[in-house]
């Protein structure tokens, strides 16, 4: 017999336990944004493999709902006789369920994979939602990879800059501030940050996955699997209890009588609420951890600003050698490939010290590719990088002191004139941000006009955020920060980290991006700054020279100065003459 299709398969199971759909979210119990093989249930499902969405499986019909950045890609993986592409926020799930669907319907989800502040928006239609005690996963998915179980190691103090039991003891007398008798921990990378390790699990994002039960007393329990410890110094795991991570629920359960637990709504399961809620409080309010975590103590800041210095130089001797390889290649009609630059960017980050891994997979993205901004590329759609259209690369390095995020929008050659405008156009947007000076406390949605506006006097617009958080040697997304359209109440002061990253999309044709990260710090009385961390000449060939301002001009000319003295020391011999030329006063370039 032939086998039938996940979908198939899943709409069967439904019928038979009498369910009229399903919610399957891209995500995992940890609401991780990169989750494990054994974890993506959506893209077993439906074909998509992108960071974020959700699937809505209907008897008779199938949704797939995808974010901005990923309309397109969504459209060439997934078989779309079978599922409807929908917008996840343009037409969010809950007024699509709410305006389809009767108060008869019965829509299955697992309470695991969905946080209590997505349950309370689903919670306002008028369909029963039914939390499954049993996944179809478990027994439709035959060939359902392993669930992770990669090693944890140590994140010792002269990394992390203040020790575990010191934390603990910051976060405990928190919850006692706030009559709370315990914290639900439930994201990895607060746990990483609590404990002073990190993990495996799952490839650039080195946080191990667990959870944790912190007391007022500053007492932590910590759900892991154990297999995972064996390389850790029992050192490490002084003062703390072990128990298996499937106990995590249970324990909250057993410990929440007549307690007040404190859970963080936009994270934390809402399995969580159907666990505690009958006998104990919970307090609905951010992990406070999340914040602590944002703030980098002086030693964290020192890695990010030496770990970007050898990652600077891996990115100068990829430019350089690319500036050799891309002409050469396509004269002799044999282009050098968006996998060949990749793989040899790999190469250049692995000889520098401290480097462990990407920090994320490495966007490498030729001519109309690029115009998918979260595009990876593959033996199918491997574009060969030549004269007449931009690359943009977007990549990064998990080094053993820090982590890096930058992109970079190339040209060999001379290209048309709108092509010109829209790269002048991103990067003034880019240039208006980082030379910023803001009222310290700012928040994230304050500031993210500034970078599109040059884009917007010409009627052209991005589909995603202007910047985001980035973790210490941890996850290249961290919360709580964000520069986007959406309100981000967390407000911006000296000590964060962040990117600087508009763009501009045209579908079938090119894709720009110019990133930094930064480091946020104090400027005049009450007001901040952005520091650049990221030392990577910019392209200037396709600058349209006569929009730019003398304060911008200004600007580039003292980044690439900043960029050139930094890095000529730390750069193979054969990539500082393209240094020297790439970092050159405006003047001398024009010239």
């Amino acid at each position: 017999m032939e086998t039938p299709s996940p979908l198939s398969a899943l709409r069967q199971w439904l019928q038979e336990n009498h369910l009229d759909g399903m919610i399957v979210p891209r995500t995992d119990a940890w609401q991780s944004e990169y989750c494990a093989p054994y974890d993506n249930k959506l893209a077993w499902l439906t074909g998509f493999d992108g960071s974020a969405g959700l699937a809505l499986v209907l008897k008779d019909r199938a949704l797939l709902f995808v974010d901005g950045r990923y309309q397109v890609q969504a459209r060439m993986q997934v078989n779309m006789d079978d599922f409807e592409i929908h917008h996840l926020h343009n037409e969010p799930l809950a007024e699509w369920l709410a305006s389809h669907l009767d108060a008869n319907s019965r829509i299955a989800f697992d309470a695991l994979l969905m946080t209590r502040t997505e349950y309370q928006q689903l919670s306002t239609t008028p369909v029963e939602f039914v939390p499954l005690k049993v996944s179809p996963f478990d027994t439709l998915w035959t060939d359902r990879p392993a669930a992770p179980a990669g090693l944890i190691r140590e994140m010792p103090v002269e990394v992390s800059g203040e020790s575990s039991a010191h934390k603990r003891q910051r976060v405990a007398e928190m919850l006692a501030a706030e009559g709370a008798d315990y914290l639900a921990v439930t994201l990895p990378d607060n746990i990483a940050w609590l404990v002073n390790v990190r993990g495996s699990d799952i490839p650039t994002s080195p946080v191990p996955l667990s959870f944790a039960l912190l007391s007022r007393q500053g007492e932590l329990e910590w759900f892991v699997n154990g297999d995972k410890l064996r390389e850790l110094p029992a050192s490490a795991l002084e003062g703390l209890v072990i128990s298996p991570e499937d106990d995590f629920v249970r324990r909250c359960q057993q410990r929440s009588e007549g307690k007040r637990v404190w859970v963080d709504a936009d994270s934390a399961p809402v399995a969580l609420h159907f666990a505690i809620e009958p006998q104990g409080e919970i307090i609905w309010q951010a992990d406070p951890i999340t914040l602590l975590k944002a703030h980098k103590n002086a030693v964290e800041l020192a890695g990010y600003r030496e770990s970007h210095h050898y990652d600077g130089a891996a990115w100068v001797n990829f430019l350089a050698w690319l500036s050799h390889e891309v002409p050469q290649r396509e004269a002799a009609g044999q282009p050098l490939t968006e996998l060949e630059a990749q793989a040899q960017q790999l190469i250049f980050r692995q000889q520098q010290p401290g480097f462990i891994e990407q920090s994320f997979g490495t966007i490498s993205a030729a001519a109309s590719n690029a115009a998918m901004c979260h595009y990876h590329s593959s033996e199918a759609t491997n574009k060969a990088l030549t004269s007449a259209h931009f690359y943009l690369n977007d990549s990064g390095g998990q080094y053993h002191n820090g982590t890096t995020d930058a992109t970079r929008t190339l040209a060999y050659g001379n290209l048309d004139a709108q092509q010109r405008l829209h790269y002048t156009a991103v990067l003034k947007g880019f240039l208006a941000l980082i030379t910023l000076q803001f009222p310290s406390g700012s928040q994230g949605h304050q500031l993210d006009a500034f970078a599109r506006r040059p884009l917007w006097e010409l009627g052209l617009d991005y589909d995603h955020g202007t910047g985001h958080g980035v973790g210490h040697q941890s996850l290249i997304h961290e919360n709580p920060h964000r520069i986007a359209k959406k309100v981000n109440p967390w407000p911006l002061v000296a000590g964060n980290i962040i990117t600087i990253e508009p763009g501009y999309y045209q579908a079938q044709s090119h894709g720009i991006r110019i990133e930094n990260q930064v480091e946020i710090v104090d400027s005049q009385p009450g007001f901040c700054k952005f520091a650049s961390l990221t030392l990577i000449p910019i392209d200037l060939s396709q600058v349209e020279m006569q929009l730019l301002s003398d304060r911008e001009k200004q600007w580039l000319d003292d980044y690439h100065q900043q960029v050139r003295e930094a890095l000529s020391p730390l750069v193979s011999s054969d990539a500082r003459p393209w240094l020297f030329a790439a970092t050159a006063p405006i003047r001398v370039q024009a010239g």
